[in-house]
C-alpha cells in the first residue's frame, strides 16, 4: 500500500513539473532569428538548428558563391537537393495561382535594380530591361528529379521571397518531430507558432509593424497566432531613392521588370505554413489592392492585412478574410 501511495505521489510530481522554456537567437539568412519552445526536459537544439540553417543556405542562398542556386545561375551545375525541390515546386504552383505575380526568375531584374547580390546595371534603361525580361518566367524552368532544366541560360532564380518562410517551416517541423508542442519560430519577421505560450498560459502574441521609412519600429496591431504562420512584405524598409528623390520598391513587378508601383506599404498574410504566407505576401504587393481582394474571394484559406496610402495620402488599413483584430 505504501509503495502504491509513493508511486502516485511521484507521478503527481512529474505531471505537475513545468515544461522547460528555451530561447534561441542569432543571425541567419542576412537577418536574425528568434526561437522559443517548451519541452518536457531541458533540451538545447542549437547545434541541430544551426546545421539545418547551413543546409538551407548551401542549397538556396544567392549570396553564397558555392550554393546550389548560385551554381545553377552560373550554369555550372543543375543538381539540387530536396530543400530546393520543395521550394521550386511550391514556387511553380504559386506562380500559376497568381498568374505570374510571384516569380522567382525575376532575379536578374532584382540584381539590375541593385536589390540583389550581383550588383546593379549602370545606366539601366528600357532596352536593357526588355532584354532581361526575355529570360523571366517560371515556365522557362522545369524540374526532373534532382535536376533543374533551364530553357534560357540567362534565367536567374532567386528564392529570397520564399526561402525565409521555408526556413521557418523547416525549424518548426524539426521541433515537432522532436516532440515539441508549444513553440514560436521567427526569422526576419516571418513567424510560425504551435500551441501556446506556456509561461503566460495564452496564445502566442505577434505584432504587425507600423510602416516607418526612417528605420524606427512600432506596432500597429498585436494579434494572437495559434497553429498558424504569418509573413509580412513591405516597401518601408528596403527601398532606394534616386537623385530626383523618387523612392523605388525592392519588389519588382514581374510583368514590367520595374519596381512595383502601388500604394500598398505592407501586406501581412496568415496561412497554414510560412513558406506559403511568405510567397503570397510578396505576390500581393505586386498585385495591388483590387486584384488582392478579387483573388481572396476564392482563397478563404488566407487571412490578409493591408496597410496603404489612400487617395488623400493618409495611412489606411484593410482586414480581409477574417484577419484578427487582436
Amino acid at each position: 500500500m505504501k509503495r502504491f501511495f509513493l508511486l502516485i505521489v511521484l507521478l503527481g510530481f512529474v505531471s505537475c513539473k513545468k515544461p522547460e522554456n528555451t530561447k534561441l537567437a542569432g543571425p541567419v539568412f542576412g537577418t536574425t532569428y528568434h526561437i522559443q519552445y517548451y519541452s518536457k526536459v531541458k533540451t538545447d537544439f542549437q547545434s541541430k538548428i544551426d546545421s539545418l540553417f547551413y543546409v538551407i543556405n548551401k542549397s538556396m542562398s544567392t549570396y553564397q558563391v558555392n550554393s546550389d542556386i548560385s551554381k545553377l545561375n552560373r550554369n555550372e551545375s543543375n543538381e539540387i537537393d530536396s530543400h530546393f525541390a520543395k521550394v521550386f515546386d511550391a514556387s511553380k504552383h504559386i506562380y500559376k495561382e497568381t498568374n505570374g505575380f510571384f516569380d522567382p526568375t525575376i532575379g536578374n531584374l532584382v540584381n539590375a535594380w541593385d536589390f540583389g547580390p550581383e550588383g546593379n546595371i549602370v545606366n539601366l534603361d528600357s532596352l536593357k530591361i526588355d532584354s532581361l525580361m526575355v529570360s523571366v518566367g517560371m515556365d522557362k524552368v522545369n524540374r526532373a528529379g534532382n535536376t533543374i532544366i533551364k530553357k534560357k541560360p540567362n534565367t536567374f532564380i532567386d528564392f529570397n521571397a520564399i526561402a525565409k518562410g521555408y526556413g521557418v517551416d523547416v525549424i518548426s517541423e524539426f521541433l515537432e518531430h522532436e516532440g515539441v508542442d508549444n513553440y514560436i519560430v521567427e526569422i526576419g519577421g516571418e513567424i510560425r507558432t504551435k500551441g501556446i505560450n506556456v509561461e503566460k498560459n495564452k496564445d502566442w502574441k505577434v505584432g504587425v509593424e507600423m510602416p516607418h521609412f526612417d528605420g524606427t519600429q512600432s506596432v500597429i496591431r498585436a494579434i494572437s497566432l495559434k497553429d498558424a504562420a504569418m509573413a509580412t512584405s513591405g516597401t518601408y524598409r528596403k527601398f532606394k531613392v534616386d537623385k530626383n528623390g523618387k523612392r523605388y520598391s525592392h519588389i519588382i513587378d514581374t510583368k514590367t521588370g520595374y519596381p512595383s508601383q502601388t500604394n500598398l506599404l505592407s501586406i501581412s498574410v496568415i496561412a497554414s505554413n510560412c513558406m506559403t504566407a511568405d510567397a503570397y505576401a510578396t505576390a500581393f504587393k505586386a498585385m495591388g489592392i483590387e486584384k488582392v481582394k478579387e483573388f481572396l474571394k476564392s482563397h478563404s484559406e488566407f487571412k490578409v492585412f493591408l496597410i496603404f496610402d489612400n487617395d488623400n495620402k493618409e495611412l489606411e488599413t484593410l482586414s480581409l478574410n477574417g484577419f484578427p483584430d487582436s
